[in-house]
């Protein structure tokens, strides 16, 4: 009697099974090489906040401190959102009738809070306090980028593990004095001697030490 299948079958059943194992695996790295990428991790992707709001024109122009608006960077883990009260300080008075400052003025009679978009997401597994790398000397363009020259807040750090750790090994280079935490203009020196004695001098000053322990993050 001659077999059902003939050695060819045994061949190409093998050949199937490593196509599909390929298949997964490829699929897996497709992934992971996708959440790599600028597109991935959504950065330069502009969000649309439910009440315009320019960076520029309240940095730049009228020279609004970060810490103004985020009030409580300096003193807790998240930086703090502006109330609608906080807006209505200067804007009962200025542009109290534009149309654009509508929903601002709706929030606050109805005593219902702005939904603000969030931009910059840690994840719920990640421990992160803004006060103690404000502390250390860490500016907010670090990791928020230039948002003086942004029309709408974008993210420009990809705040993954691997970026966080980047500068958790040598913080150094990230380090700027007190006063210049909040500069969106602020550069080191550019000489390198010079820049080396700036970072040596606030990591002594600062006490800043290298954390990469999961513990520092993970807790």
């Amino acid at each position: 009697m001659s077999a059902l299948f003939s050695p060819r079958w045994n061949f190409l059943s093998r050949l199937s099974l490593v196509v599909v194992a390929a298949g997964a695996v490829g699929t897996l790295v497709a992934l992971w090489g996708y959440w790599r990428t600028p597109y991935g991790e959504r950065l330069q992707e502009e969000v649309v906040q439910p009440v315009m709001f320019d960076h520029r024109h309240h940095v730049v122009d009228d020279l609004v401190d970060c810490r103004y608006c985020h009030f409580n960077v300096e003193r807790g883990a998240s930086a703090g959102i502006p109330s609608t009260e906080m807006c209505l300080n200067c804007h009962s008075q200025i542009w109290n009738k534009s149309p654009k400052l509508e929903k601002v003025r709706e929030s606050y009679f109805i005593g219902t809070p702005i939904e603000w978009v969030r931009v910059h997401q840690v994840p719920a597994f990640a421990y992160f306090n803004h006060s103690i790398h404000v502390a250390k000397g860490i500016g907010c363009v670090t990791c928020h980028g230039r948002v003086d020259k942004m029309p709408a807040v974008t993210k420009v750090a990809s705040l993954t593990m691997s970026w966080c750790l980047e500068c958790h090994r040598n913080p150094a280079p990230n380090l700027r004095p007190a006063d210049q935490i909040t500069s969106m203009a602020w550069e080191p020196p550019s000489d390198p001697a010079a820049r080396a004695a700036l970072a040596a001098e606030l990591m002594k000053k600062n006490d800043v030490q290298s954390r990469v322990s999961c513990t520092t993050c993970h807790r």
